[in-house]
């Protein structure tokens, strides 16, 4: 099931993350994807914060939506084009109560996983793993399928790290290497007995120098050509039952040109 989910409340003011999002659909030319409409709610510079979160009505009430659709076509995969990655908790969720084997792959700067309370920005996109750990706002909890465990979770490009964070990633042993290894990966996963992958790819992982289109610029990510041989691998030797494609901001079509090996190889 192809998804068009241009969420961009989770990053709290979130300039340029619709209009990215629309691009990378514009890029795909592709009418399977399905949009699930976004809220109508006060969001941004006029958002409301509630249970530290900002814009938490407009999330809510769309990140409900995606849930309810995905709940009526039950699909056996996903591809999602976001959108802030706060929307992750829908799709992983649902996927993860489908394929309870399911391996994590975070593709990102950031490591996602604050609670609110430990949020500086008070941004839900910096929140999803922990609201998938079941340890977030338990006023979402309903809009998720089912919860994941901490040694599902694997970091690809990872290097912005809060403290909080980091004491979560040290005390559940959570994968985060500080250089990529692609065998290395691989063969943790396979120690782990895990066949079906969610792939999450938050473009702000690979090196700015290469990309820097996105909604955080990080020095020091991936080079391209190598994220594009670790999805290659994974799909190689996984079963990859989800995917997505976030927080891009270029509306640019001819800017994207770097990146469209990674757009159509997760998308299509």
């Amino acid at each position: 099931m192809k998804i068009y989910f241009p969420q961009w409340q989770g990053a709290g003011l979130g300039k340029n993350i619709e209009s990215g999002a629309f691009a990378v659909l514009e890029y795909l030319k592709d009418l399977d994807f399905v949009q699930i409409p976004l809220s109508h709610i006060s969001a941004g510079e006029n958002g409301v914060q509630k249970f530290q979160i900002n814009n938490y009505d407009a999330i809510y009430e769309q990140l409900q939506r995606f849930k309810q659709f995905l709940e009526t076509e039950k699909p056996n995969t996903t591809a999602t084009i976001g959108g802030d990655c706060g929307l992750e908790i829908v799709p992983v969720s649902y996927l993860n109560a489908k394929y309870p084997d399911l391996g994590v792959i975070w593709f990102d700067a950031h490591a996602d996983i604050n609670k609110p309370c430990d949020s500086a920005s008070c941004n839900f996109h910096g929140m999803p793993l922990r609201t998938l750990l079941g340890e977030g706002e338990s006023n979402m909890d309903n809009l998720m399928f089912s919860t994941i465990n901490s040694s599902q979770i694997h970091y690809v490009g990872l290097r912005d790290i809060d403290e909080a964070e980091k004491i979560r990633l040290d005390s559940g042993s959570i994968y985060n290497p500080k250089k990529l290894n692609i065998p290395e990966l691989i063969s943790t996963l396979q120690s782990k007995s895990i066949e079906n992958l969610y792939l999450h790819f938050d473009f702000d992982c690979l090196e700015p120098a290469d990309y820097d289109k996105t909604y955080y610029q990080v020095p020091n990510g991936l080079m391209i050509k190598d994220a594009e041989e670790c999805i290659s691998e994974l799909k190689r030797n996984f079963n990859v039952v989800g995917t997505s494609v976030l927080e891009s901001i270029t509306a640019n079509l001819e800017e994207l040109r770097p990146i469209e090996k990674i757009i159509n190889v997760l998308m299509k």
